[in-house]
């Protein structure tokens, strides 16, 4: 029984010291495959060179709202993130969003970045990895005006945030992304939100370094954390642990890999 991590940064300093052993004891363990994701526009190119040194490892491209304001002409983004994905192993778009909470970039430029990577995913055909924070209805807005445009994939990357936004995203055909938060104790209605979101488009993900899951809060999160998000999906759903396992599985192969 294996899971897939669909989100986590392996490029992050806090694996600096140990990221080969980190990604071993993933690929050892319980773990068949891992997405690392990209926050800044150039991001990739450390990425790459993680994706080519194994099989398991694929990366995404793109710019994170929190640092649209420092990435500079978004035309010239626009144009470095459409060649970046031309590589093999780059299957994803973001993780691109709002986040209203930090405001560490200005609402218009986290608008104008957004909604360049949800034309970007339409046009390269790639899933777009949604961050959102405190931003339920303009998420929602730019995310219908992104499917009138064209086909639109997307995940709501390790969610948080209200029922709208879940039940409006599945409306839109997106999966919903589960991370350790589901496992906190005062998680209680983001957990009822989850009983709702269908096996079917549900994903896992551990969202490494961040947000490690019981019994680990507190501490540095990985890869191979991410079987204590499945287990709590299973007990939500009351479901076997390989149904999680495997649903979710196919899934994630279903989004990501059937492009490749």
């Amino acid at each position: 029984m294996k899971f897939i991590d669909s989100h986590c940064h392996l490029n992050h300093e806090q694996f600096e010291a140990d990221q080969d052993e980190v990604i071993q004891t993933a690929l050892a363990g319980d773990v068949s495959h891992l997405l690392t994701i990209s926050t800044k526009r150039d991001e990739y190119l450390s990425l790459e060179k993680i994706s080519e040194q194994y099989d398991e490892i694929y990366h995404t491209v793109g710019v994170h709202p929190h640092y649209a304001d420092e990435t500079g002409d978004i035309d010239q983004a626009y144009e470095i993130l459409s060649k970046a994905c031309d590589h093999p192993k780059a299957i994803g778009i973001g993780e691109a969003g709002l986040d209203y909470h930090y405001n560490f970039s200005k609402k218009e430029t986290q608008k104008a970045f957004f909604e360049m990577q949800i034309d970007l995913s339409i046009e390269k055909d790639l899933p777009l990895i949604i961050h959102t924070r405190e931003a339920d209805e303009d998420t929602i807005a730019m995310l219908e005006q992104g499917c009138k445009r064209g086909n639109l994939q997307a995940i709501l990357h390790c969610f948080s945030s209200g029922e709208a936004l879940a039940l409006k995203g599945l409306e839109l055909g997106f999966y919903v992304s589960a991370s350790g938060i589901v496992t906190f104790k005062k998680s209680e209605a983001l957990r009822d939100i989850f009983k709702q979101v269908p096996l079917e488009k549900l994903l896992i993900e551990t969202d490494a370094p961040y947000l490690a899951p019981q019994p680990f809060r507190g501490k540095r999160n990985q890869p191979a954390y991410v079987r204590h998000v499945a287990e709590m999906m299973a007990e939500l759903k009351a479901v076997s642990l390989k149904e999680v396992a495997d649903q979710t599985t196919a899934n994630f192969k279903r989004l990501f890999f059937s492009k490749l």
